[in-house]
């Protein structure tokens, strides 16, 4: 059995209450490796482009209002 299943098995067992904080926690778990994954890309100059591309379209005025 895989780790993915008894985690499955485990969070199947859970009480409301318990699978309520459980959510709260991969909430905040997940935002906090987005963020890690986001700042590393940013590290390695992997939005550069993208960023270019938004200072550009700013500049010559085709960007949209948000």
């Amino acid at each position: 059995m895989s780790n993915v299943e008894k985690i499955e098995r485990e969070v199947l067992a859970l009480s409301s209450v318990e699978l309520d904080a459980f959510r709260k926690w991969f909430i905040e778990f997940e935002a906090e490796v987005w963020d890690r994954q986001i700042e590393e890309a940013i590290q390695a100059g992997k939005l550069d482009a993208l960023a270019d591309q938004g200072v550009q379209s700013f500049h010559s005025g085709t960007c949209s209002p948000l």
